[in-house]
């Protein structure tokens, strides 16, 4: 990432690392212009909104939402050079407050000495706190900048509010092996170095380049410019890439996990599926291979705390709790002492009992809500505050359940027209089993019209 006040070089011009050396190809052979950008057709192909925003020179700020080397900051490029903005690039990771307000102060004298807009575009946006992201608020609203953020992570979870709704999200798509393979046909075409000699790629080669990198252009780039240089002989003009170079240029373990493509979603649902059906053993080596690859812990931590309530629920009601706590250590020490953390919860959760009682309950009473009659609140349960509704009759004949013994007493709670539904069927396992015997000896009545009833074992996701 260039420095804060630093410009992109033009087209033609050969970029460089700060070491003096040449840039990596991925940067090298970065398009420049909107003619020049592969895939997106979603949101770029003619005609499309982003796309006739550039051409008609209508600047607005936006989020630009998608898994990693799918052109967040290459479109972020081009966008600043198509519209001649001045161009500011930084990283959520490395940037705080004070750098923040001295690109919006040189952003306020472009606009004012310069009649020039300016660009922030901000790279992992979704790692600046909230704090960060309030200190964009006012100039992004009066226009004194157009931001565009990047993020691996959905927005409506990692952008505040405020920031959120002065911006247009677009999300971006993996490439497609075509896309891709025009992208490394484009590479060898016309990069200053690889131009410079006869590559082919021996059979299977080029197709295992493709397949490995996941729909990431940057990761597909990285590995054709390192198989290029496995298989370059000294003074020879022909240069043929072979499988076996390929796989070298892949022998990183974590490259083969691409944590925004669909291996990534298949080890996740293997760690899922392993923890679901009460195996600690498999849901560990599901967990070393995520943290191997470097898997974003707090990813992992969340889908426990989901399968918690989802796959355990109130057969063991300690599992949310840990799930939780889980959750919240991590964010406190990071990795890799966090690894031990998911590693206890991980297997605490496998060896507990199951029920999706309560999930499948909530989907049956969320199906009534929608597809039926939403039936009005009962008078005796609605609440009084003003005389006027106490003399309409608001909460009269109300029991409070701890006036009676038990601190139990039998009222109808649901609307008339559905007061025997039963949409919460505790299992037979673990502290569920107790707390179906209390159901059953409270609503006794309502259970008995349950017995009987086969209790289906579908509705779980994943």
């Amino acid at each position: 990432m260039q420095d804060l006040f630093g410009q992109t070089p033009g087209p033609g011009k050969t970029e460089t690392s700060p070491s003096g050396k040449t840039a990596p190809l991925a940067d090298r052979v970065r398009p420049r212009k909107l003619s020049d950008m592969v895939g997106q057709e979603h949101i770029l192909g003619p005609g499309r909104v982003l796309r006739r925003a550039i051409e008609r020179d209508e600047l607005f700020s936006m989020i630009l939402w998608g898994p990693p080397g799918v052109g967040k900051t290459t479109l972020a490029r081009i966008i600043a050079e198509e519209t001649r903005s001045a161009f500011f690039a930084i990283s959520a990771v490395t940037t705080g407050v004070k750098d923040i307000r001295k690109i919006l102060d040189q952003a306020r004298l472009n606009l004012q000495r310069l009649h020039k807009r300016s660009i922030l575009f901000i790279d992992e946006i979704h790692h600046f706190n909230k704090a960060q992201q309030d200190a964009l608020l006012h100039e992004v609203e009066d226009g004194t900048i157009f931001l565009i953020g990047a993020t691996t992570e959905n927005p409506s979870f990692e952008v505040i509010a405020p920031l959120l709704s002065r911006c247009r999200v677009f999300q971006l798509q993996p490439l497609s092996a075509s896309e891709l393979e025009q992208i490394v046909d484009r590479a060898i075409q016309q990069d200053e170095v690889l131009s410079q000699y006869r590559i082919r790629f021996a059979q299977g080669a080029k197709e295992t380049l493709i397949r490995l990198s996941g729909g990431d252009a940057r990761m597909a780039l990285n590995a054709l410019e390192l198989a290029f240089q496995l298989a370059i002989k000294p003074g020879q003009n022909e240069v043929v890439i072979r499988l076996s170079d390929v796989e070298d240029a892949y022998q990183s373990r974590s490259l083969y996990y691409d944590k925004a493509g669909d291996y990534h979603y298949d080890v996740i649902s293997a760690f899922i599926k392993s923890i679901r059906g009460s195996d600690p053993d498999a849901a560990l080596y599901w967990l070393a291979r995520m943290i191997d690859a470097g898997e974003d812990p707090k990813f992992i931590a969340r889908r426990l705390i989901i399968l918690a309530s989802e796959d355990i629920g109130n057969a063991d009601p300690l599992a949310l709790v840990l799930a939780t706590s889980a959750f919240t250590a991590i964010t406190y020490i990071g990795m890799p002492e966090g690894q031990l953390v998911l590693a206890q919860a991980a297997t605490y959760l496998a060896s507990a009992p199951k029920s999706n009682a309560s999930y499948r309950g909530l989907m049956q009473a969320l199906e009534d809500v929608k597809k039926g009659d939403l039936y009005p609140v009962p008078i005796h349960l609605r609440n009084a505050p003003t005389g006027l509704m106490a003399h309409l009759g608001y909460g009269k004949d109300y029991k409070y359940p701890h006036d009676y013994d038990g601190h139990f007493v039998r009222q109808t709670y649901l609307p008339e027209e559905i007061k025997g539904r039963i949409y919460y069927r505790p299992a037979d396992t673990g502290q569920e089993r107790q707390i179906r015997e209390r159901l059953r000896k409270l609503w006794a009545k309502r259970q008995r019209m349950n017995e009987g009833e086969k209790e289906d074992g579908e509705g779980h996701r994943d």
